[in-house]
């Protein structure tokens, strides 16, 4: 890539630029680990194999491949574009071949990724002898190809969703599949993890019930990109032994890793450019000289922004389609397998995309990936960074900080980052009403008996629960759906609700649908008057109608976007486990009250605010759990009760990005409330809450490991060079002429013993 490699070499000559580098960590070039093909692999795929110019297998896909083939359950880990597809491509499609009844079930995170891998599958059996079907079974497959895909597909790839809701409660349709089923393939194994990863572990112990109950013993081949715990992880989705291969044998091209800090433009408020404004500067460079770039950025919002000032940077001959183009929830299907495409034929040389394209869809040989802002884990970084470079030469990850505590930690201690394994990954199972969910949900496809498990989990008391409460009635032994409704229907694995708003555009004489959104978010994002970005235009918002769930936009030209304020009251409702002392610490029931009430205008380019509107709309509820934490008087000593109220709003900006980066979890799974005298402890307490109905374990974990967490806070604050408190660290400085950062480090002292 002589482009990319004159740019780098223009760069590192260039004093400004390089004032601005806290690290840049060139990862050499490595040669591949080869082995032959595994004696147990068939002549048809050696032919297959040969014919697309693979004549040797890196060492982890044959050492995969044989512990298949002899009868294992096995993870395979390696980075990213290491070739984990064929580990468990070759090994279900050889023994497909043996035998034509048999069956395999993939499961990918995302629709997108399931549609690019059997793209993957059909080319590989595109020659075989033998024919053998692969298709997808999800939301966008045609109702005429349904049938079809049931009674003779192979191979059938499909998403934890549509398993959970569409296939496992119709399981008597699926009878040819469960009956046969050989593989179970589990890809982007690392994303399941918090919520989802709860979620999922859950609809596998109804996914192998229902097997048992059809008489298979299907095998699991787990992939996941590298991360601290792959065994612990796989074994807790899977509950079954099995073999982990994480020796990557794949070549690597070399690849320059740069941390760059946007430069201070008020060093006393901790003020920085806009990590978003930086970005623009540097896609501009890459792409206008034909470098092919992909630039993640952490909001749906993000995307747009970026996208309308790419585009109004980098001109484009009259009547010429714009070679840049966004990518993220909420575009139709369509339009993101035209951009897939595009990427990989090379017409579109930018994309801006939320960590939609994260994972492994194929989107070829891009050779620069910009993250605006740290993803939130080394795993996600690393996976992110791997986007670049896939077949090319040199290739370019360069992360670019924002002003939040946790990047300016990152990019101010580089080598916490390189010398550090990825984060343990984190998911609750037995969260009581995650779990109770999914024994409803397994009780509707098949009864219980008197004792039986749920996977390893004891389910005695939640079935006699559920038969008090009138869903199921116990007879002869077993326990019986009883209920009208479809349990699965009301579940959803993601969000705290199933339901999406769909936005219709009224600019033509013919309305149309051109995204949607989840219910939980719709308040912020499309309430009325609310500036609605999708594919780079502007949409006003005319009318949000939440209960026929549908918000009604007209195309607008305007300077401007717009910002959502949210307001959060919280009860506490339980206690289920306290220490008490000079701080009180606990973790229990909460409920959360969230009202939208007001929204900013923001000037594109500058930032600057161009006013504020009301928002009417009613509250959400959401009963969760939290961590607190109180302080006695004991505790604050001579402090005056405005001086622990600046302490704890600081505590609140910084301790759930800091909590986040130990969880592996998003710090928008975490939230935080600060109240100097509490109605339930009447003191003053910070409380941390799970952002998901019923929490999913962050509150218990924060609670054990509350120390850590507390010392790596303290850290930021101390290494963080602003006079007194800036967003980097503990937020604005407070206007009472006192120290924040004294206030705040007082706090955690205290907390710390």
């Amino acid at each position: 890539m002589p482009k990319l490699n004159e740019l780098l070499q223009q760069w590192q000559d260039d004093p400004a630029f390089m004032s601005n580098v806290t690290r840049w960590e060139t990862v050499p070039a490595s040669e591949g680990n080869f082995s032959d093909f595994p004696s147990h692999l068939g002549p048809q795929l050696h032919k297959a194999l040969k014919r697309r110019g693979i004549e040797k297998l890196y060492s982890h896909q044959a050492k995969a491949v044989d512990a298949v083939l002899n009868n294992n359950n096995v993870v395979v880990v390696t980075p990213t574009a290491s070739g984990k597809t064929l580990c468990y491509n070759l090994p279900v499609v050889n023994s497909l071949i043996k035998d034509q009844s048999s069956r395999a079930l993939f499961l990918f995170p995302t629709k997108a990724l399931a549609q690019d891998q059997v793209t993957e599958l059909r080319d590989l059996t595109a020659d075989l002898d033998t024919p053998l079907h692969c298709q997808t079974y999800d939301g966008d497959t045609e109702p005429g190809l349904r049938q079809g895909i049931r009674r003779n597909g192979h191979i059938v790839v499909t998403n934890p969703d549509m398993l959970h809701s569409a296939i496992l409660p119709h399981h008597t349709k699926w009878i040819q599949l469960f009956q046969n089923l050989q593989y179970i393939v589990i890809d982007e194994m690392h994303q399941y993890r918090g919520v989802f990863g709860s979620h999922v572990a859950n609809v596998i112990r109804r996914l192998k019930r229902i097997c048992a109950f059809y008489g298979s013993d299907p095998k699991f081949i787990l992939c996941s990109a590298t991360i601290a715990n792959p065994g612990e992880l796989a074994g807790m989705l899977i509950e079954e032994p099995l073999q982990v291969i994480n020796e990557n044998g794949s070549p690597q091209a070399e690849k320059h890793f740069v941390f760059y800090n946007p430069p201070m433009i008020n060093p006393e408020l901790g003020l920085r450019r806009s990590s978003l404004l930086e970005a623009q500067r540097v896609a501009s460079e890459l792409i206008s000289k034909e470098i092919q770039t992909i630039i993640f950025t952490r909001s749906r919002l993000g995307v747009e922004i970026l996208l309308t000032y790419l585009r109004q940077g980098i001109k484009k001959r009259p009547g010429e389609e714009s070679s840049i183009r966004g990518y993220r929830g909420g575009y139709l299907p369509r339009e993101r397998r035209a951009i897939e495409e595009g990427l990989r034929a090379g017409t579109i040389k930018g994309v801006i995309s939320t960590n939609a394209l994260e994972l492994g869809i194929d989107i070829g040989a891009l050779d620069a990936c910009l993250m605006t802002s740290y993803p939130g884990s080394i795993a996600s970084t690393w996976q992110q960074a791997g986007r670049s470079g896939r077949r090319s030469g040199t290739s370019l990850a360069l992360l670019i900080a924002n002003s939040e505590p946790l990047n300016q930690y990152i990019v101010a201690n580089p080598d916490y980052f390189f010398g550090r394994t990825p984060e343990r990954a984190l998911a609750d199972p037995d969260n009581l009403i995650i779990l109770t969910n999914h024994v409803r949900c397994a009780a509707f496809e098949l009864p219980f008996d008197q004792g039986e498990k749920f996977g390893s989990a004891e389910i005695t008391a939640i079935l006699n629960f559920l038969v008090e409460e009138d869903v199921l009635y116990l007879s002869d032994s077993r326990y019986h759906w009883m209920e009208d409704t479809y349990p699965a229907e009301e579940i959803s694995l993601r969000s705290a609700t199933r339901e999406n708003v769909v936005i219709i555009d009224n600019t033509g004489p013919h309305p149309r649908v051109i995204g949607e959104v989840d219910r939980f978010s719709a308040p912020m994002l499309v309430h009325e008057e609310a500036i609605y970005m999708h594919g780079g235009k502007q949409f006003q918002v005319e009318k949000l109608d939440f209960d026929e769930k549908k918000a009604y936009v007209r195309l607008v030209d305007v300077n401007y976007f717009t910002d959502a304020n949210l307001s959060v009251d919280l009860k506490t409702l339980d206690i289920f486990e306290q220490e008490e002392g000079k701080i009180n610490r606990a973790w229990g029931d909460v409920r959360i009250n969230a009202l939208v009430s007001m929204f900013k205008k923001i000037r594109f380019n500058t930032h600057e605010n161009l006013g504020a509107g009301p928002v009417d709309l009613p509250e959400t509820e959401m009963h969760t759990t939290a961590f607190w934490i109180s302080f006695t008087p004991a505790a604050y000593g001579n402090m005056t009760l405005s001086e622990i109220q600046s302490g704890l709003i600081s505590l609140a900006n910084l301790i759930p990005q800091v909590a986040a980066f130990f969880l592996m979890g998003d710090p928008r799974d975490l939230r935080a409330v600060s109240q100097v005298k509490a109605p339930f402890t009447e003191l003053p307490t910070l409380y941390l809450y799970d952002n998901f109905p019923g929490g999913v374990g962050y509150s218990a974990e924060i609670y054990r490991s509350y120390k850590e967490i507390f010392t790596a806070a303290r850290k930021v604050i101390t290494d963080c060079k602003c006079i007194d408190g800036c967003p980097s660290c503990i937020g604005p400085t407070s206007q009472d002429g006192e120290s924040s950062k004294k206030k705040v480090l007082h706090l955690i002292e205290v907390i710390l013993g």
